[in-house]
C-alpha cells in the first residue's frame, strides 16, 4: 500500500550542486528529498485545485507558470520583458513594479554558454548561478560575460543567438548525456563573431557595463539518473491527473519515470498528492 509522502501546492524542484545534484520537491510546507527514491514507484496526483503562487487566489488555469490571470497582468515578473529582456521598458517609466525591477533587473546578470541538449546561450542573475544551470539540465556551463542590467544582458544574448540556439530541446535533454563540448573555444568563437555588436553596446552603455569573464572555468554537472527513457513521452496532468511509475532519474525540472516524464515547473501552484511505495 502506498504511503502518502506529502500533499499541498507544488513548486519547482530545488537542486543543490553535488555529485550528483541533490533534489528536493517543495510540496506545501514540506521539502521532500527525491534522490533516495530512484528505482522506487512514485505516484503524483493533481487534486484539481490551483492557487496563485502570489495571491493564493483559486484559479481554473495557471498563467505564466503559477499565477492567476489578474496577477499575470499586473506583476512585473509576468511581463513580456522577462522572456524578452531586451524589451525592458523601465527607462520609459512604464515598469509594472519599479521597486521589483530595481531589485531583480537593475542588477548584475551573467551571460553564459551551456551544453544541455547541445550548445545554447542564456542569461541569469549573478546570484542564480548555478541554480539556473541545474534548472535547465545543463551538463556543462560557462559564464562568459558579466553585464550591468537584465536588459543589457538580453541585448548581448540577442547578438549571440544569431550564431547559436537559446532554447533547450527537452526530448534530447532526456535521451542521455550530451557529447562534451569545448565551451571555452565556443565562447571565443561566438564573442569574436559578435564583436561589432558588442562594441556598439559598450559605446552606448560604457565599457564597465559589459565585462568579459576570460578567467571563468567550465562547471560540470552530473544528475541522478539510473536510466534514460528511449522515447520520452510527456505526462499531461490536466488530462490524466494521476502519474505513477518507477522513478528512473531527475534532470533539470524533469522527473523521468518508466511510464512518462513530467516537467514539475509546468505545474507550479497545482495542489498535488505525492506518494511512494
Amino acid at each position: 500500500m502506498a504511503l502518502v509522502s506529502g500533499e499541498g501546492s507544488i513548486r519547482k524542484m530545488l537542486g543543490t550542486l553535488g555529485e550528483p545534484v541533490r533534489y528536493a520537491l517543495p510540496l506545501g510546507d514540506e521539502q521532500l528529498p527525491l534522490n533516495d527514491l530512484l528505482g522506487r514507484t512514485i505516484r503524483l496526483e493533481a487534486l484539481g485545485e490551483i492557487r496563485c503562487q502570489h495571491c493564493n487566489r483559486l484559479t481554473k488555469k495557471s498563467y505564466s507558470q503559477g499565477f492567476c490571470f489578474p496577477c499575470m497582468k499586473k506583476l512585473a515578473q509576468c511581463d513580456i520583458c522577462i522572456v524578452s529582456p531586451e524589451r525592458c521598458h523601465y527607462e520609459q517609466g512604464t515598469c509594472r513594479e519599479p521597486a521589483w525591477g530595481e531589485q531583480f533587473c537593475m542588477t548584475d546578470h551573467i551571460v553564459y554558454l551551456a551544453n544541455s541538449s547541445g550548445l545554447k546561450v542564456g542569461i541569469t542573475r549573478a546570484s542564480q548561478i548555478p541554480t539556473r544551470w541545474i534548472d535547465q539540465g545543463a551538463s556543462q556551463a560557462l559564464p562568459i560575460m558579466r553585464v550591468a542590467t537584465r536588459q543589457q544582458s538580453g541585448m548581448v544574448e540577442d547578438l549571440l543567438r544569431q550564431q547559436v540556439a537559446d532554447k533547450t530541446n527537452w526530448r534530447l535533454l532526456l535521451k542521455g548525456e550530451p557529447e562534451p563540448m569545448d565551451l571555452i573555444a565556443e565562447r571565443d568563437r561566438l564573442l569574436e563573431g559578435a564583436q561589432p555588436g558588442l562594441q556598439a553596446l559598450q559605446a552606448r552603455f560604457g565599457i564597465q557595463a559589459l565585462q568579459p569573464l576570460t578567467d571563468a572555468q567550465v562547471q560540470h554537472i552530473r544528475y541522478p539518473v539510473l536510466e534514460y527513457p528511449a522515447k520520452p513521452q510527456s505526462a499531461n496532468l490536466d488530462k490524466e491527473p494521476v502519474l505513477e511509475g518507477t522513478l528512473l532519474g531527475i534532470k533539470g525540472q524533469y522527473l523521468m519515470l518508466d511510464t512518462a516524464v513530467i516537467n514539475i515547473r509546468k505545474y507550479t501552484a497545482y495542489t498535488m498528492a505525492f506518494s511512494v511505495s
